[in-house]
């Protein structure tokens, strides 16, 4: 019943599991689509925090290395489009915040939690896990992971 509190990230080398999300304007992402280029997930548990605003500004600031690495960002976070498109908006992320309000794709990907985990994941471009970890790790540590 409480094994999502105890459980690991997905092991790296599988496939990583397919979604579609509205971003913080309503337009749908589906991981599948992306294939062809990296893709970053980062779980984070709140809008606005201190750590969670911290993580995702390091991703902003490295954005010239984010790109050359052919890859996409995606911040996830059950809080409803207005809050992460204040959010976005007033920290000026170049990459969508995907609302995943009842926590269906952070149970995939082992995120989910009453508080939703922090964890990253990086998916290759083939659509399997390179990366995964819990925590903040820096965005070099994840981007080099990228193929």
């Amino acid at each position: 019943m409480f094994s999502f509190f105890f459980s690991d990230p997905l092991p790296i080398g599988v496939k990583a599991p397919d979604f579609t999300l509205p971003d913080q304007e309503g337009n749908p992402v589906t991981l599948s689509k992306l294939r062809g280029r990296n893709v970053v997930l980062v779980f984070y548990p709140a809008d606005d925090t201190s750590v969670c605003t911290k993580q995702l500004c390091e991703f902003r600031d490295r954005w010239p290395l984010v790109q050359e690495k052919n890859t996409l960002v995606f911040g996830v976070n059950p809080a409803a489009a207005p809050s992460h498109a204040k959010f976005r908006e007033r920290y000026l992320f170049p990459f969508p915040i995907l609302v995943d309000r009842r926590q269906k794709v952070g149970a995939l990907y082992h995120a989910r939690s009453f508080v939703p985990r922090r964890t990253v994941y990086l998916i290759g471009p083939d659509g399997l896990i390179r990366y995964a970890r819990r925590g903040k790790p820096e965005p070099e540590e994840v981007l080099a992971a990228a193929v």
